[in-house]
């Protein structure tokens, strides 16, 4: 009587259990991936948010500066038939290099709007983020530059220079000074959303 051989295969059932468990763990590293990108993704599209805010608020100070200095003027009461005395930022080359930057900077706020609107959409997209860095950094120091320049003329219309005899203008023309003071601090107002726009692109591309 021939006797029957039975033959049992463990290795097939390892095999597949092995094989089950890689893909478990596969699975879940995936998962995890994709909770910690979408964590990630909206707290940069938070951030982004908050950039394009501050953009448009931005855009209405840099308008406001370029507005109030580009109208700046005043007439005394007061002339002679020869001699009108008047002030008006067109009579100070730092008032006119005022104006035509800070118009560019709104015209640059406005352009970059765009920019903003595509880190909103792509949160963790990095080129519009690190192009907004770059183009921040450089039109915060022309903004900086043309608030400094006209605040150094606004603080000798109101205080003069006793040791080269300029005299205090801001007695006579108290309107023009009160006009060009407001748009040097609407500028350095901007200049102060620059900062914070520029540290949060700075977080944004860190944390990428």
């Amino acid at each position: 009587m021939a006797k029957e051989s039975t033959t049992i295969e463990v290795g097939e059932s390892s095999t597949l259990t092995k094989g089950t468990s890689h893909v478990i763990v596969d699975e879940k590293k995936k998962k995890k991936g994709f909770v910690a990108a979408t964590a990630g993704g909206g707290y940069k599209r938070g951030m982004a948010i908050f950039d394009f805010l501050l953009r448009l608020a931005a855009i209405v100070t840099t308008i406001t500066a370029s507005s109030v200095m580009y109208t700046a003027e005043e007439t005394l009461p007061f002339f002679t038939q020869f001699l009108q005395f008047q002030a008006g930022y067109d009579d100070f080359a730092t008032f006119q290099f005022f104006v035509i930057a800070i118009a560019m900077v709104a015209s640059y706020l406005v352009l970059s709007l765009p920019f903003s609107i595509v880190t909103i959409i792509r949160p963790l997209a990095v080129a519009p983020r690190l192009i907004l860095l770059i183009s921040d950094t450089v039109v915060v120091t022309l903004t900086t530059s043309a608030a400094a320049a006209a605040a150094a003329i606004v603080y000798l219309a109101h205080n003069g220079n006793p040791n080269t005899n300029w005299l205090p203008i801001c007695q006579q023309f108290g309107d023009f000074c009160q006009a060009v003071s407001s748009a040097v601090v609407a500028a350095s107002i901007a200049v102060v959303f620059f900062i914070v726009l520029i540290v949060i692109s700075a977080i944004a591309l860190k944390r990428h």
